[in-house]
């Protein structure tokens, strides 16, 4: 049996980290969910613990010893899930700004005909629910100029809705990443479509968080510009 790993990273999501549980596994979906948790001092693990008798074998809770940035806690997930059978893969984050509901579409594009699936806010104009226009902005023209400096044809390539196929993760040597915010994002993508696998965008609509607090810093941003150039200037380490 072909088995999906949802992977929710955490840090301060207690407001909703038991909805965001809930609401995937009501997706009617056969798949596991993984919380990698940053040792959140308001109580997120303590609630996926106390979740886990009501999921029995499908519910799963890493607790990392530090808070060293989402790009760590993926490579975390991502180990963990190549230590087991998972085929499908995916990134999502806990504060409902990925609709579950696009889990479905997604993953049947993995099954059929493609490596690796963005869910893209820009892949039908911007599809952006909440957010301040001078962030929107900042996102978007972050987008073209990855396009620019990487050729990548993918307009959303800081997305973090994203679905892999098991062995786009088995041919990315999780030793050697490099990044951990926004870069993150874009080293992921650009090393899977450098390896010649099939990348796809599935069109969502991203809704800005209500509950719980931004995790975006200035450093996020500046890293993503600064990591684009190193992979373009490293591009054949990647093949």
């Amino acid at each position: 049996m072909e088995q999906t790993l949802i992977i929710i990273p955490t840090y301060n999501e207690i407001e909703n980290i038991e909805a965001i549980i809930n609401t995937v596994f009501e997706t009617g979906l056969d798949l596991d969910v993984l919380v990698v948790d940053d040792q959140s001092p308001d109580g997120t693990g303590k609630a996926v613990i106390d979740l886990m008798p009501d999921y029995k074998t499908h519910l799963f809770l890493e607790s990392r010893s530090e808070k060293s940035g989402l790009g760590a806690a993926y490579v975390h997930g991502f180990r963990w899930a190549l230590k087991r059978q998972y085929q499908y893969i995916f990134e999502m984050d806990a504060d409902f700004s990925h609709d579950p509901k696009e889990l479905a579409p997604m993953l049947e594009k993995l099954k059929i005909n493609t490596d690796l699936v963005v869910g893209s806010r820009y892949v039908n104009g911007v599809n952006v629910v909440n957010w301040p226009m001078s962030r929107i902005l900042l996102s978007y023209f972050a987008s073209k100029y990855v396009q620019l400096i990487t050729s990548m044809p993918i307009k959303d390539a800081t997305a973090g809705f994203v679905g892999y196929r098991r062995a786009v993760l088995e041919s990315i040597s999780m030793d050697e990443v490099k990044f951990v915010g926004y870069a993150f994002q874009i080293e992921l993508k650009y090393k899977a479509w450098i390896k010649k696998f099939k990348l796809e965008e599935h069109p969502i609509i991203f809704t800005n968080r209500i509950l719980g607090k931004s995790k975006m810093s200035s450093n996020i941003i500046w890293e993503a510009l600064y990591g684009v150039l190193f992979l373009r200037l490293n591009k054949n380490r990647f093949k």
